[in-house]
């Protein structure tokens, strides 16, 4: 199984690394367009390699699915922490209330009770 992960995570690596030679060039992210930045007096812009962006938009993507799916999984944790906080009270009730072992032979404590 770790060959196959590793394989696996050769291929992917070997992916990117092939992605980001292909796409060198540089190209510039602006956060509003011109006619509003010109508008705003305001302008923000950015010059990176196509590849850095790619992975970068990937990257945010993946975490968003991750925040995503822990928010909807939320009540699952919660009920699972109440079912094991039940579970934990009642096994000290049965604790409490089970009578206490007899040090003996338990083959003779099975023949007795027949």
């Amino acid at each position: 199984m770790r060959v196959i992960r590793l394989a696996v995570l050769a291929l992917i690596a070997i992916a990117l690394v092939t992605v980001a030679i292909a796409n060198r060039q540089a190209l510039t992210i602006k956060l509003l367009p011109d006619e509003l930045a010109q508008l705003l007096g305001f302008s923000w812009d950015v010059t990176l390699p196509a590849f850095v962006i790619l992975l970068a938009a990937v990257l945010v993507g993946v975490l968003l699915g991750f925040v995503w799916e822990w928010v909807r999984e939320r009540k699952y944790r919660v009920e699972a922490v109440s079912e094991r906080k039940e579970r934990e009270r009642l096994e000290r009730e049965v604790k409490k209330v089970a009578p206490p072992k007899e040090k003996g032979d338990d083959v003779l404590a099975l023949l007795e009770g027949s």
